[in-house]
């Protein structure tokens, strides 16, 4: 079987198109079918040691069952807890072996994190915030030296690290930092500001850090800051709703001299280096999100079999299997898109940017919704502190506002596909110029949107996802046919309509966003349900079963933005949101 493994993942990777994006080619009506089909396995390595991790990560969490509780309450991971965490080799999951740590991929750094997950979400994000984003830019942008010098203190957890981008005036708008780093004459630099929410802020002992630099390339640059230097400090922990236990902390540099070495990347390239640390950190969360969807669906449905109403168990009654099924659902996926991500990650694919940060917001969302519901079928026992849901879903609220709020990633989402088809569109009006000059170039352009006018108006020439799926899997494969075919439509004509106010467009933005979501995340589970039927004998039936519930599901809801694109209530909620800012109340009473 590891041989298999191995083979598969051989191929899949030689058959790749690494510089293709599915989600931005769904933009042009396409399925990057060659990144989709087969489902991507675990690489060999990673299997064998998940096997020892997973268990292990078991036995040490589930006797610490009361323990964890308790540090939620009181808000704090005992210094011990912190040593246990070290010792298990935690803080190197991802780090190479050369240099100390596990050298696990991407996929299966985000298992890991799915089982400590289980647990409690404050011991994942101790651990990830380390290596999803603490220290994710040396490994990403590091050179040589740098990971020489760092790498081996933080696989041993000797250093953990945290990541320092947001501030008071600078959240999801990062390029508005006010953290200043001027340059010196000897090529060091001084850094002056203050940085906010700082996951691990509390027990650092190294910082990635983002500042203003004056430089002609760029105004942002990264750096590594050790929090041992002269004029770095902390605050206290912050009292948070969720994820009480794990240190969350203010982090000031005052005058605080950074030697020319430990700049980050490129003077200048700050915020590329922000956003390729945050793009290739998403699976972290994802991973995570999808273990505690495994907890609840676990805990709910003992609460179902064992609650018993008016003489017969809850779990007969239809509202609560109807919970418990889209529970099954939004996890299985969650699932498959986030471990997709992580193959396309491992494989080198050029830009996953986009497919990452839409299994952040659905595997994010999904936990959401499935805590909320677990909490309802628990029922009163779900309210009580004695019992784990409420927990559960205090600890989840801050996924979908993590690395970047959903909202504002939505627009990412779309704009990210949308300015591909608008280079296209340009394309277009220069060919009509170039016809005379560059005939072959300019008749090339024109024939390329011609065909894809064809296709999205008639259907002729649109690939047909892989010919050898279970029926009803081929149901679910017509359904993101088309809908990849009306996305493409529907970006185009957005663009032709509004032009670059585009961007503008929010209410019309999220309907492509939605819309993407849902094709990307319906491949994903299609491929993974199309695997599962050749190679599950026990559970795959089932596994097609979700993949036709979730494509109905999305089917309702892409054909309802779809619709909502020409047909809304767009204006009158833009009046309604005005009328309450002027107001700055709910201004109407009954007496």
């Amino acid at each position: 079987m590891s041989a298999t493994s191995e083979t598969v993942s051989v191929t899949l990777n030689q058959a790749m198109r690494k510089d293709q994006s599915v989600a931005k080619n769904l933009f042009f009506g396409e399925i990057v079918e060659e990144n989709l089909f087969p489902y991507p396995p675990l690489r060999d390595k990673d299997r064998e040691v998940l096997g020892m991790m997973t268990e292990a990560i078991d036995d040490f969490l589930s006797p610490l069952k009361h323990d964890l509780k308790t540090w939620d309450k009181e808000a704090h991971q005992p210094a011990d807890f912190i040593q246990s965490l070290r010792d298990m080799g935690l803080f190197g999951l991802i780090i190479p072996e050369e240099h100390g740590g596990l050298g696990l991929s991407n996929a299966g750094y985000a298992r890991v994190l799915s089982q400590s997950s289980r647990h409690d979400s404050s011991v994942s994000l101790t651990i990830g915030a380390h290596s999803s984003i603490g220290m994710k830019g040396i490994l990403l942008s590091g050179n040589d030296e740098q990971k020489a010098r760092y790498l081996p203190r933080l696989a041993s957890g000797e250093l953990i690290a945290a990541f320092c981008l947001t501030e008071s005036g600078a959240g999801s708008d990062a390029a508005s930092i006010r953290t200043t780093a001027k340059k010196n004459a000897d090529g060091s630099f001084t850094l002056n500001g203050e940085k906010i929410w700082i996951t691990n802020g509390g027990i650092a002992g190294l910082y990635t850090v983002f500042a203003r630099t004056d430089s002609p390339d760029g105004k942002m640059t990264a750096f590594i800051v050790e929090a041992g230097w002269p004029g770095v400090s902390h605050g206290p922990h912050e009292d948070k709703m969720g994820i009480r236990a794990s240190s969350t902390t203010t982090v000031v540099f005052e005058d605080v001299r950074v030697p020319p070495e430990n700049v980050l990347g490129d003077e200048g390239k700050g915020f590329k280096v922000a956003m390729g640390i945050l793009n290739n950190g998403r699976t972290g969360l994802g991973g995570g999100a999808v273990g505690g969807m495994k907890t609840l669906i676990q805990l709910a449905t003992a609460q179902a079999k064992d609650r018993k109403q008016f003489g017969r168990s809850i779990a007969e009654f239809g509202l609560i299997r109807e919970k418990l099924s889209q529970m099954m659902i939004d996890c299985f996926a969650a699932e498959s898109a986030v471990w997709m991500v992580a193959h396309y990650i491992d494989s080198g694919v050029d830009d996953y940017s986009v497919e990452a940060a839409i299994s952040k917001v659905f595997a994010s969302e999904a936990i959401q919704r499935t805590a909320h519901e677990a909490l309802q079928i628990a029922a009163g026992n779900g309210f009580m502190r004695e019992f784990p849901y409420e927990q559960v879903t205090r600890d989840s609220r801050i996924l979908s506002i993590f690395e970047g709020t959903n909202e504002i990633l939505r627009l990412y989402i779309a704009l990210s596909g949308m300015k591909d088809v608008g280079s296209s569109l340009s394309e277009l009006k220069n060919a009509v110029g170039d016809i005379f000059n560059n005939p072959i170039k300019g008749f090339g352009v024109l024939s390329s949107y011609a065909s894809r006018r064809i296709r999205e108006t008639t259907g002729f020439g649109t690939d047909k996802i892989i010919s050898e799926l279970h029926p009803k899997l081929k149901q679910c494969a017509e359904v993101y046919e088309k809908y990849a075919v009306e996305l493409s439509k529907a970006a185009d004509g957005l663009l032709r309509m509004h032009g670059k106010g585009i961007a503008d467009e929010q209410y019309q933005l999220k309907r492509i966003g939605d819309i993407t979501i849902d094709l990307f995340i319906g491949l994903c589970t299609l491929s993974r349900a199309d695997h599962l039927h050749r190679t599950d004998s026990k559970n795959g039936a089932q596994a097609v079963s979700i993949c036709d519930a979730f494509t109905q599901q999305a089917k309702r809801r892409m054909a309802g933005n779809i619709r909502g694109l020409l047909k809304n209530e767009d204006k009158e909620r833009d009046a309604l949101a005005a009328f309450v800012l002027e107001q700055g109340v709910y201004p109407w009473d009954v007496i």
